[in-house]
């Protein structure tokens, strides 16, 4: 980086004297380059560490030491199913809860709120309430949030399933499954069995099964934000599942 050239010789390119910065305080980091200069980083850098979140409710992420960015799962819950009360008024299932995913860079932010929606409760009446309950919208902060699966319809010839819900704010935006309505009445009596249907981005849908098929509650229960399946004719009914968010942490 100094001196005075010979006279025999000329300077193609004079460098520095030392061009790798300090190692105090740099032990087991890595040496890097921006194109222009030197610098150490991480030697561990990637993804750290995961949080998952699949309670009802209300919770908040706080950013572990070092990341830098985080990659978003955010699901709604899932809708509760409805048992029809005889064969010519059968059931239909809840939708399952659509799904946002999102990165995000996190270097000035320290914590998140975080809400994951609940499943909609299933219903097996024959009377009063003919529809199943819906399941609730999950979100990440103001970053993301995701709708949680309709309700179904247990209306005899008007039946149907619920709608899915869908992701909204994230990078990608995903439908749940809808739900579907169960047989047909008339000269196809007793129906056949519904083809299951309500899932939500990671599965979970809840079982279906004849009036004296024997499902327990858990069999027909939904989880991570499906819905809800059941026994035909009133015999039981399954919870959606609650909704679902995953962080995943990168350096």
């Amino acid at each position: 980086s100094g001196g005075t050239a010979h006279a025999n010789w000329a300077y193609i390119a004079k460098g520095v004297t030392d061009p790798i910065p300090s190692q105090s305080g740099n032990a087991g980091k890595v040496l890097k380059t921006d194109g222009s200069s030197l610098s150490f980083d991480d030697a561990d850098a990637g993804l750290q560490s995961m949080n998952v979140y699949e309670t009802a409710g209300s919770h908040t992420w706080t950013k572990p030491t070092g990341i830098k960015k985080i990659k978003v799962y955010v699901t709604g819950g899932g809708g509760g199913g409805m048992s029809g009360p005889d064969n010519d008024n059968p059931g239909s299932s809840g939708g399952g809860g659509g799904t946002a995913i999102k990165i995000i860079d996190v270097t000035s932010i320290s914590s998140v709120s975080i809400t994951v929606g609940a499943g909609g409760n299933g219903v097996t009446t024959s009377s009063g309430v003919r529809y199943g309950n819906g399941g609730g919208t999950s979100s990440f902060g103001s970053h993301c949030s995701a709708t949680g699966g309709g309700a179904g319809y247990a209306g005899n010839d008007s039946r149907y399933g619920g709608i899915g819900g869908v992701g909204s704010g994230g990078d990608l935006n995903l439908h749940g499954d809808s739900g579907t309505s169960e047989g047909n009445d008339g000269s196809n009596n007793p129906n056949p069995p519904a083809s299951p249907a309500g899932a939500s981005f990671w599965g979970g849908l809840g079982m279906y099964g004849a009036n004296n098929s024997g499902l327990t509650q858990a069999n027909m229960n939904g989880y991570h934000g499906s819905a809800g399946g059941n026994m035909f004719q009133g015999a039981g009914a399954g919870n959606g599942g609650p909704g679902i968010v995953v962080v995943e942490n990168y350096k």
